[in-house]
């Protein structure tokens, strides 16, 4: 009797033992599956989420592209149509001004009209030449900054120091960068409100470095994390496209900087 009641127990627990086992498994099995069902959403969640910034980023360096296209557009329009009629419209003025025909009054009227004229042709070829900048095309991202940075100094009132080394890469790579400096000098003079500026550009052992300085208002850094201006927008998607890390530091009152590192190959 002792014995059946022994055999009894050892079966209990063997069917305990069992049951404790098989519930211990299915727990094991439920927690896998939901791990790993919830390691496939996440990266589901990823795979969308990096998709989509791939599409921004598309969408913008597709905007940027279009942008270039219509300045260059615009340009050529300004130098083809506008600034061509504008000198002929000269040169008839000049040719009244030196006929003996003409009244002193006329005269008078005619050199107005040339005044007015050489003003109009001379701004139609600044915005030309600020759209798409002829020496860059010519002599290369070093010479245009060099006459940027110059004309900036020659008709306000900043001041501009800079190092500049010439780099080679792509002539819409040079463009990118040309644009990141003049969008970075225009937000320094006008929301910046700074009258100094220190930028160097120079090759490293893999590619090249651009720091930017000046010593405006400064601005507020997470505010501009969390929401960039079309300016800024455009900077960071140039900075990407040239395959840059890019970097801002700034604090109110004491003036912003700028860098952007790079990695290229060599053209030959």
């Amino acid at each position: 009797m002792v014995e059946e009641l022994s055999a009894q127990e050892n079966s209990v627990v063997l069917m305990l033992l069992f049951a404790t086992i098989f519930l211990t498994l299915v727990t094991l099995g439920l927690i896998l599956f939901f791990y790993f069902s919830r390691k496939k959403v996440i990266q589901k969640e990823r795979e969308k989420a990096e998709l989509k910034i791939a599409n921004q980023q598309k969408i913008l360096e597709t905007s940027i592209a279009i942008q270039e296209l219509e300045r260059k557009r615009i340009a050529q329009d300004l130098h083809d149509a506008i600034s061509s009629k504008l000198n002929i419209v000269s040169l008839s003025t000049n040719v009244l001004l030196s006929d003996k025909k003409t009244t002193n009054k006329q005269k008078k009227t005619l050199e107005q009209i040339l005044e007015i004229t050489s003003t109009t042709l001379e701004s139609s070829r600044k915005i030309a030449h600020d759209l798409l900048p002829p020496i860059l095309d010519k002599f290369g991202l070093k010479a245009a900054l060099e006459e940027l940075f110059e004309d900036y100094c020659k008709n306000t009132q900043i001041d501009i120091q800079y190092d500049l080394e010439e780099l080679e890469i792509s002539k819409e790579k040079q463009l990118h960068l040309f644009r990141i400096l003049q969008e970075l000098v225009n937000n320094s003079i006008r929301h910046g409100k700074a009258d100094e500026l220190v930028v160097f550009l120079e090759e490293n052992d893999n590619g090249y470095k651009l720091r930017y300085q000046d010593n405006g208002l400064g601005f507020d850094v997470e505010a501009v994390k969390k929401k960039a201006g079309i300016g800024m927008q455009n900077i960071m998607s140039r900075a990407r496209i040239l395959n840059g890390k890019f970097h801002y530091d700034s604090q109110i009152g004491k003036g912003s900087t700028f860098v952007i590192r790079s990695n290229y190959e060599k053209t030959h």
